[in-house]
């Protein structure tokens, strides 16, 4: 198993820790992972393509255990060290360091050509490494505006504390997406569209509420259907359309339509009854409910 590959499970194993509420998260278990990964030598590279950064973040804020806010704290600031930032601040420092006589050649060289370069290079770094860990550069203007999408949909009323910015939310969403279909085709497309309409959905202002309160991983949002980023009323609205129509199903025991394409689980006859009714979202195909004329068991066929 290659590094990036052990640190990608146990960040898997953290969002399951995160994703419980607070009382039923299991500190032991999150101080063992923990461990573990102050263990692994971990690289930048391995940062920016895990994005493990983030969960241990995430576990930082919304854990209300004490040694797993400090092994958290201490693992991110080890990681902190990695970043490029640092080493332009030791060359400078090595640069003041210099002997005079050095110092007044350069002086009387170049001065403004020496801090133009060193300007645009802090800029270019501030640029690139805008959180912890820095989010992988994608170079394609569909992903980044992609990504821009998602990030503007992620407005939140003001005195919500959020675990998580919404710049990385979109990042983590956006790649996971990207990672599914490897390529920004229709289907990439079509799966970013669903996310920022949910979002934007006025009558369901929880869900960005739930991705940046912690309660749904981005990765996890990626990968949610129609049905589980729906609001609780129109859940219960579905659920309730689904009760109904296999109540109808069960009344109506003769009066569906006779075949023999369908063979009963019990009695192994082909004495059937049918009716199709539509229990869940409109582009979802009818379910087909059977009744067994011969022994009277009834099933539902998808």
């Amino acid at each position: 198993m290659t590094l990036e590959e052990e640190v990608f499970q146990i960040g898997k194993q953290l969002e399951k820790i995160v994703g419980q509420d607070k009382g039923a998260m299991d500190p032991v278990a999150a101080r063992d992972l923990l461990k573990k990964l102050k263990d692994l030598p971990i690289t930048l590279e391995c940062l920016q393509k895990t994005r493990i950064g983030m969960s241990v973040n995430t576990l930082r804020k919304k854990s209300d255990n004490g040694d797993v806010q400090t092994m958290a704290k201490s693992l991110i600031k080890s990681w902190k060290k990695l970043l490029p930032e640092k080493s332009s601040e030791k060359d400078s420092k090595q640069d003041n360091n210099k002997p005079p006589s050095n110092e007044k050649s350069s002086r009387s060289t170049s001065p403004a050509l020496s801090t133009k370069s060193d300007s645009s290079e802090t800029s270019s770094l501030e640029k690139k490494i805008t959180s912890f860990p820095p989010a992988t550069v994608t170079k394609d203007s569909v992903r980044d505006k992609c990504r821009e999408m998602i990030q503007n949909s992620l407005n939140v009323t003001e005195g919500f504390e959020a675990i998580m910015s919404a710049e990385e939310a979109a990042s983590r969403c956006e790649n996971c997406i990207f990672e599914e279909f490897k390529d920004t085709n229709v289907k990439y497309k079509q799966r970013i569209r669903s996310r920022v309409n949910n979002l934007r959905d006025p009558k369901n202002p929880m869900l960005k509420v739930r991705l940046l309160g912690g309660e749904i991983t981005p990765e996890r949002f990626a990968t949610m259907s129609s049905e589980e980023m729906a609001c609780d009323e129109l859940k219960k609205l579905r659920q309730e359309f689904t009760k109904e129509g296999i109540k109808e199903a069960q009344m109506a025991k003769n009066a569906g339509t006779e075949t023999s394409l369908f063979k009963c689980g019990k009695c192994g006859q082909r004495k059937t009854t049918y009716n199709q009714l539509q229990t869940r979202s409109a582009d979802e195909p009818m379910t087909t409910f059977v009744y067994c004329m011969n022994c009277g068991n009834r099933w539902k066929f998808c």
